[in-house]
């Protein structure tokens, strides 16, 4: 309940409010007294005020456009209402509120530079240039005496230029820019944070979260109020909502680059608590970047919500403009294709502006792959045609600096092949993908073996020729020299490999009678997992169940099904650490796979085995009422019955089958 206010005292506590920071407490009053007592010209430009300090610029030029109506004669309103239409990113309007200013020479210098602002906004970097340029020329020539010399002057144009520098993809020279201007403005959090993205679109992430930290650090210190890391702590603290002093430390920008740096590392739980280490604001209140790193970071966690919260941000403006690449790449690699075709060709204007060449190519051969294969691998092998031709390029111009003993050429080339590089793995993928999915191993090895020269350091590219070799069922020995590099490279780290590929070397040497270096990696597996849970009771780790039910479904596919189904259940103990939906999806396949020969009477089981399968699925019927059979997709729009997709309701029905099919009774 709101405190009453005695009369006469309506001013007094409004600019107390303010005083105080509680701009949305003053807004509401103000909003209540103008209702009551008509437009007032002292009302409505502190209502103008306080909603600009909470950044909902579009209610602030709307108090400013009434100023306006009121006073024509007071040019400030006009200019405050330009000001507020660009922050709600109403670019037109803006420049049409501000360009009768242009005609006075007291606001000129103020609306050239406002102008150039919108024009970068809106992407013409031309047109911003050229009026920085001519701001700056106004202020020196008509700013009267001194204003050429005037210090802070030059200062703001330099940053403005290290901005359109950096729009420009020169970002070394932009950093110069920016240094230069806070050796002339001091310490400043946005020239720091404007130093940090130079750092980071050079790929210098070390001198990035350098800058990053200085921001946090001063912010802490300045601003305890703002809680910063109160949220990842598990402390409950209340919103500190959007307001200007928010904006003007920073803080929000440097927690969303440094998210983005781990991210980058692949550092993701580090990248996850940077989004939850800034000053706490409520969902509704969140920026359009925090809103869709969010989404980006917490995708494997939270998918429905991280497209609900991408498909949001494509109907804002303005809105990141990774936003459409990101949502368009996550319907792919959740293989909602028709999504991802409803939204390019929903939104061709974007197509051409926010996706490179290469990036809509790769796209279109990927949704293309769906209906036209050949198609598609046809485009593809257009695409990995040009990124090889690139990369000799670069691997000559590399050869030729090193020959030069030119360091910086050198530097520059090996950057530019890395990142031509990155472009060319995903279109090899792809295209592998394409005959694996065909289950054409010998064309994916194909594919692979021509790639060899570039991609032979390339440990993604190493698994996946290991995997194809394991896959052809005659070239495990091959498959065993590929896989073990990886694993010995993370021998002491043993839980850091993907527990599929220790699966597919224990089963290599199996089949390749190397069974003493099996039990060895399997013995490696069982010591990094009695290492983990000393340190982290609660922690379950699968590598080694997961290694056991794969070597267990090996044996079931070779038809010795006393010993696999015997090994996938001996895994899977103790129940309440090792049985999840990952680890049931392996156990059920070879107890169907059990079930369907023995309805065609293809095996006979002795009924020790079967009274041991009967207790088993007891068992994940007793642990599995909270663990789901299946991971429903994102979007689906019809979900399945919460009761039916349980390990318990799949166990109790496997558990049916057996009694029906052995002919016993429960």
């Amino acid at each position: 309940m709101e405190a009453a206010v005695a009369e006469g005292q309506h001013t007094a506590a409004v600019y107390g409010l303010i005083r105080a920071g509680r701009c949305a407490e003053a807004a509401a009053l103000l909003s209540r007294e103008l209702q009551r007592g008509g437009r007032s010209r002292g009302g409505l430009s502190l209502l103008g005020y306080c909603h600009y300090q909470l950044q909902d610029f579009a209610a602030a030029a709307e108090c400013y456009e009434q100023l306006s109506a009121l006073h024509p004669e007071l040019d400030a309103y006009r200019l405050y209402r330009a000001q507020a239409l660009h922050k709600a990113g109403l670019y037109g309007e803006a420049l049409r509120a501000a360009g009768p200013l242009l005609e006075r020479p007291a606001y000129q210098g103020r609306v050239l530079r406002l102008q150039a602002a919108i024009r970068y906004a809106q992407g013409d970097l031309a047109a911003a240039e050229s009026l920085v340029e001519e701001a700056l020329a106004a202020a020196t020539e008509g700013g009267g005496p001194g204003a050429a010399q005037d210090p802070s002057e030059r200062a703001d144009a330099e940053v403005n230029l290290g901005c359109l520098l950096y729009r420009q993809g020169r970002h070394e020279e932009a950093g110069v820019k920016f240094a230069g201007a806070m050796q002339v403005l001091g310490c400043c959090p946005e020239l720091s944070y404007n130093m940090a993205l130079c750092c980071y679109a050079a790929k210098q992430y070390i001198p990035a979260l350098k800058h990053i930290s200085d921001i946090i650090e001063r912010g802490i210190h300045q601003h305890p109020e703002l809680s910063v890391g109160m949220s990842t702590e598990g402390i409950d603290v209340r919103s500190v909502g959007n307001t200007l002093l928010l904006h003007r430390t920073a803080l929000v920008e440097a927690f969303n680059l440094k998210a983005a740096i781990e991210y980058q590392l692949h550092n993701l739980k580090a990248a996850q608590e940077a989004l939850t280490d800034m000053p706490p604001r409520a969902e509704e209140e969140l920026d359009p970047v925090t809103l869709h790193n969010q989404a980006l970071m917490n995708m494997d966690s939270q998918p429905t919500e991280g497209f609900e919260k991408l498909q949001f941000l494509l109907l804002q403006n303005p809105f990141p403009p990774e936003t459409f690449g990101n949502l368009l790449l996550l319907y792919c690699k959740h293989q909602y294709y028709d999504l991802a075709a409803d939204v390019l060709a929903e939104n061709a204007h974007l197509t051409y502006k926010l996706l490179t060449p290469y990036l809509y190519n790769f796209l279109d051969a990927i949704i293309t792959c769906q209906t036209a294969p050949e198609e598609a691998f046809h485009k593809l092998d257009d695409s990995a045609g040009m990124l090889t031709e690139q990369l000799r390029k670069l691997t000559k111009q590399v050869q030729e600096a090193r020959q030069n003993w030119d360091d910086e050429a050198v530097k520059k080339a090996v950057n530019e092949y890395d990142e031509t590089l990155d472009k060319y793995i995903p279109v090899l993928m792809a295209q592998a993908k394409i005959y694996w999915d065909m289950k054409n191993y010998t064309m994916v090895e194909k594919i692979f073996r021509k790639s060899v020269e570039f991609c032979n350091e390339y440990e993604v590219w190493k698994l996946n020729v290991a995997h194809v070799l394991f896959m052809q069922e005659n070239k495990y020995k091959e498959a065993i020299s590929f896989y073990e590099p990886i694993v010995k490279k993370h021998y002491d780290n043993i839980l850091h490999v993907s527990a599929i590929v220790l699966a597919n070397l224990c089963v290599s040497y199996i089949l390749t009678s190397q069974n003493e270096d099996a039990e060895e990696l399997m013995r490696k597996i069982e010591k990094g997992e009695e290492q983990l849970s000393y340190g982290d009771p609660e922690k379950n780790t699968y590598h080694l169940c997961i290694v056991n039910l794969v070597i267990g479904t090996l044996y079931c596919v070779k038809g010795n099904y006393d010993f696999g189904i015997s090994r996938v259940i001996k895994s899977l103990e103790p129940y309440n650490k090792k049985l999840s939906t990952d680890t049931w999806y392996y156990a059920k396949r070879c107890f169907l796979s059990l079930l369907e020969n023995m309805s065609k009477h293809m095996i006979m089981l002795r009924d020790s085995v079967i009274q041991e399968c009967i207790q088993f699925l007891k068992q994940c019927e007793l642990y599995g009422r909270n663990i789901p059979a299946v991971i429903e997709q994102p979007l689906e729009d019809k979900r399945m019955h919460s009761g039916k997709n349980t390990v318990t309701y799949e166990a109790r029905l496997l558990r049916a089958l057996m009694y029906k099919i052995v002919g016993w009774t429960p």
